[in-house]
């Protein structure tokens, strides 16, 4: 595991990489809106990710690299996300196709900036359909708005809401909650069943 700081219009994030044999390419995956890059649903995407011959790189936002709990601004989230995505795309990840993901807050940064980045595929786990209780604040047309293919793995209670399937999306869903801890294996599997499909046309 390498760990460094990566320059970004509102300060410093930082980035975690666990690396796996291959290198076939690179997921990147955002943390929570409060949580950190140590959430069980992306460690276990990561250990996933790992074993099929992905790179993962765990990203820090620059608000929790400065110790603060409440998220930035939406705009400035996903400024900060693809200025990591262009500095990675020239290191670490140089060559190498870039899948981005998220858990939650993550998982809508890796939607809105999939386009710009030039991402490969989505991976979201627990994306937030609505806040709880508002079902008419729908955030659809984020993860709608992806043209790349895309993985949802949604707890099958979840009070942020359950995501239809949709066009290039696939849906897992799973017991438990937002927060994914019921079935930690389940994300892994999912993840692990996903990726090698979407990695096929790309090798």
């Amino acid at each position: 595991m390498t760990r460094m700081e990566l320059a970004t219009p509102h300060g410093p994030a930082r980035a975690e990489l666990h690396c796996a044999t291959e290198g076939r390419a690179a997921l990147l995956l955002g943390h929570g809106a409060g949580g950190g890059i140590d959430a069980p649903d992306l460690v276990a995407a990561t250990r996933a990710a790992t074993a099929a011959g992905v790179h993962v790189v765990l990203v820090e936002q620059p608000y929790r690299v400065a110790g603060r709990r409440a998220p930035a601004p939406a705009k400035q989230l996903d400024a900060a996300w693809l200025a990591v995505v262009g500095e990675l795309a020239t290191s670490w990840c140089d060559g190498l196709p870039m899948i981005f993901g998220g858990r939650s807050s993550g998982a809508r940064v890796a939607c809105r900036t999939a386009t710009p980045g030039q991402a490969a595929a989505v991976l979201c786990l627990a994306f937030p359909v609505h806040p709880p209780g508002k079902p008419e604040k729908s955030r659809m047309p984020e993860l709608d708005g992806i043209e790349v293919p895309a993985l949802v793995v949604q707890g099958e209670k979840d009070p942020f809401g359950m995501p239809g399937p949709g066009h290039h999306r696939e849906l897992v869903t799973l017991a438990g909650d937002h927060n994914l801890k019921a079935d930690v294996e389940g994300v892994y599997r999912a993840v692990a069943d996903w990726l090698p499909r979407v990695l096929r046309p790309l090798d």
